[in-house]
């Protein structure tokens, strides 16, 4: 019995995500990087990634949000396709795989705090390593999304997740039902590095740390056990008491809109609001998909400049949805 060949499209789909908690630390002197405990959500919010055999490398980007998106090797799916082909190269004990053309279907907003350059990334391995022979396995496609940043790993697995370390450590968080959402986009993104910065400033740790603040530039972050918790009773209003987000000051200072958009959420009755990730988009949570469009509704009314979408979760992480040979 001999194997099928490998298609030659193949097509992914893949979620953005939103962070129900998201803690952190200190930044750590030898690399800069902040330790993070967050609990990752996905929504069915999702972008579609493409990729075909092709003569040389390509990046086409369309959808809703395609504008300013890159479409040269700056774009993070490019160089997780570089990144995977290496290790094709150099690991599986084949010829270097063809070149690929990636097409991205851009559903998830830019630049707002809901890893959809990560999504990209993850949908372009996924959907590489398909059209080149499935030679790797899932944790070889893990520890490659690894590389390249600490949302891409979470955008494969999906569902519900503790991230620990820079957030690429993860675990499944155990929860019932669905959370329904509203989310509420703004017109600006924000830059993560600049969030980070005046999180800095705003904790202090933008000086270097004295011998009485080293114990506290050394703590490391706690998971939120009050919220997993939460998410294992499957009770939306107790989810919702418990969402947090340290980096959500710095992203109202940047835009001071979003303070507006947080009250507003709560005017039209929304459970909670918080900034998803780095920001700035608005994720307000709902008691049912009926009370989200209610809150959809509202937020048009008060918020008019605002785009609001419609979404539940958990989803599923990245997966093939369709193959052509």
């Amino acid at each position: 019995m001999t194997a099928e060949p490998a298609p030659r499209i193949a097509t992914v789909r893949v979620p953005a995500k939103v962070n129900l908690a998201l803690r952190v630390g200190a930044p750590k002197l030898d690399n800069g990087y902040h330790p993070l405990a967050t609990v990752f959500h996905a929504v069915d919010l999702t972008d579609e990634v493409t990729v075909r055999r092709a003569r040389r490398f390509s990046l086409e980007v369309t959808g809703r949000f395609a504008e300013g998106v890159p479409t040269d090797h700056t774009n993070l799916a490019w160089r997780a396709v570089e990144l995977l082909r290496d290790y094709y190269r150099q690991t599986c004990g084949v010829r270097t795989p063809l070149p690929v053309a990636i097409s991205i279907e851009k559903n998830i907003p830019v630049a707002g705090g809901m890893a959809g350059g990560s999504a990209d990334a993850a949908g372009a391995l996924l959907a590489a390593n398909t059209v080149w022979g499935n030679e790797l396995m899932p944790g070889d496609l893990s520890a490659i999304a690894e590389e390249l940043g600490a949302d891409v790993p979470f955008a494969l697995l999906g569902g519900n997740a503790l991230g620990v370390g820079r957030g690429d450590e993860l675990s499944t968080v155990l929860a019932q039902g669905q959370l329904h959402w509203v989310f509420c986009v703004s017109d600006q993104g924000l830059s993560t590095p600049e969030v980070y910065r005046t999180f800095d400033r705003l904790s202090g740790w933008d000086q270097m740390p004295t011998p009485e603040t080293l114990p506290a530039w050394e703590e490391v972050p706690e998971p939120p056990e009050d919220l997993l918790q939460a998410l294992r009773s499957g009770d939306a209003v107790e989810v919702g008491q418990h969402l947090e987000n340290d980096l959500q000051a710095a992203a109202v200072e940047l835009q001071p809109g979003l303070r507006d958009t947080l009250a507003a959420g709560a005017d039209v009755g929304a459970l909670a609001g918080i900034v998803s990730g780095s920001g700035p988009t608005i994720a307000l949570l709902a008691a049912s998909h009926d009370h989200a469009i209610d809150i959809s509704v509202g937020m048009a009314a008060l918020r008019p400049e605002v785009e609001v979408f419609v979404t539940s979760g958990p989803a599923p992480g990245a997966r093939v949805v369709s193959t052509e040979a």
